[in-house]
């Protein structure tokens, strides 16, 4: 009895480190001291809407939490939401969101297995698809599902309530969507589900409606947040302050470089998952000056760019960095652009050239980089948003100091 004691106690301190909400400890403890007694692994669950077509180091966050349940022997299911991707999750927003078509959802899920196995043990990951057990609910059971939970506390959530009380049109849809990812759950009878701190609401929805469905509530567990480059919004593809995946070593090493200092510690803690003492201990190094926060933060870039890409491109990154950052140089494997639908000698808006070379996420954006002194091209700073340039092979195009690119024209 004491070791299996120890052990439970083991796994729940563990599983609910750096958690923001446990709903709750003891069920928790109790489903953890049932799967040891039968030998059977609990049921974990995190749903993905591809809404986008490559994950983030936001993603990362409860996915590493994934990682260690797997560890631990559970049975993890990665649900891929290419039916509620067509919804949209109304989490957050002040307006209908847009649906994705069929053709967008698709498109985008085709990454999304392949990218969660970076963190995840493929071999013993379940990664299905909610359209198999949502596309062919009937209408009838759509009924049922919807008659469990009420209008009333649909709108205790602040989204919908915020938007009901201004006015804000909401769609019946919207309504259905947390009830879709309850669904989920019972679809996989889960024992626990993950989210992000925003997926609360739709994490407790699927422990009410469990109980309807002859099931034990499922444990919520969500994590908290990570802030995006900008140091303010969460990070977020639609925002641009996002760090990929699958982003070039390069490029993944300069965007950790450009985060605020302040933010580093939820990195090392939530990114990389470093012991909270640890972290702090290294915040108040920096806050003494024993530590510089550039050699921190190199250090935080390193090791994120070894996690997706290993220790060489990590090393060769950081290389390509010092070049740029401190010596003004340029780094060696430029990456070239070809853009085949321009011509020699031919004039574009130089805003809309930053944006077709992926320098910045949309020509707004690109016209805000080049107003601000951001923009270089052939190491010439350009001010004036509204210039047109003509365009020529090998021209070097320069977004900040880690945004380069040589363009390649017909």
């Amino acid at each position: 009895m004491g070791k299996l004691e120890d052990a439970v106690n083991h796994q729940t301190e563990l599983l609910s480190q750096r958690a923001a909400m446990l709903v709750t400890v003891e069920e928790l403890r109790a489903k953890i001291r049932r799967s040891l007694e039968k030998q059977q692994p609990l049921k974990v669950k995190l749903g993905v809407d591809p809404s986008a077509p490559d994950l983030h180091l936001g993603h990362m966050v409860v996915m590493r939490k994934l990682r260690e349940f797997q560890e631990l022997g559970h049975e993890i299911y990665f649900v891929i939401g290419d039916f509620t991707g067509m919804i949209g999750d109304p989490t957050g927003r002040s307006k209908t969101r847009r649906q994705l078509s069929r053709e967008e959802v698709e498109a985008n899920a085709r990454t999304y297995h392949e990218q969660a196995t970076l963190i995840l043990d493929p071999d013993k990951t379940h990664v299905v698809f909610n359209s198999s057990w949502l596309s062919p609910l009937t209408f009838g059971e759509l009924i049922k599902l919807a008659s469990k939970f009420t209008v009333a506390r649909m709108l205790e959530r602040d989204d919908f309530h915020n938007r009901y009380t201004e006015g804000q049109a909401i769609g019946i849809h919207e309504f259905l969507y947390p009830l879709a990812q309850a669904h989920d759950s019972i679809a996989i009878n889960a024992d626990v589900e993950l989210g992000g701190t925003d997926q609360t609401f739709n994490l407790l929805v699927g422990r009410d409606i469990q109980p309807h469905y002859g099931q034990e509530p499922q444990i919520a567990l969500t994590m908290p947040l990570l802030v995006g480059t900008d140091g303010k919004e969460k990070m977020s593809k639609s925002l641009g302050n996002y760090i990929g995946v699958t982003d070039e070593p390069n490029d993944m090493y300069g965007k950790v470089m450009s985060i605020p200092d302040d933010v580093m510690g939820d990195y090392f803690e939530l990114v990389l998952a470093e012991p909270k003492p640890s972290v702090q201990g290294m915040m108040r190094d920096i806050e003494s000056g024993r530590r510089h926060p550039m050699d921190v933060k190199m250090e935080l870039a390193k090791r994120i760019v070894t996690e997706f890409h290993g220790m060489n491109a990590a090393s060769t990154a950081q290389e390509n960095f010092l070049k740029v950052f401190r010596q003004d140089d340029l780094p060696d494997d430029i990456e070239t652009v070809n853009l085949k639908d321009l011509t020699e000698g031919e004039e574009i808006g130089l805003a809309r050239l930053i944006a077709l070379c992926g320098l910045a996420p949309s020509s707004s954006e690109a016209r805000r980089l080049i107003s601000s002194g951001a923009v270089r091209v052939n190491r010439e700073r350009k001010d004036d948003p509204s210039a047109l340039i003509k365009v020529t092979n090998g021209m070097l195009l320069q977004v900040g100091k880690r945004r380069i690119c040589k363009l390649s024209v017909r």
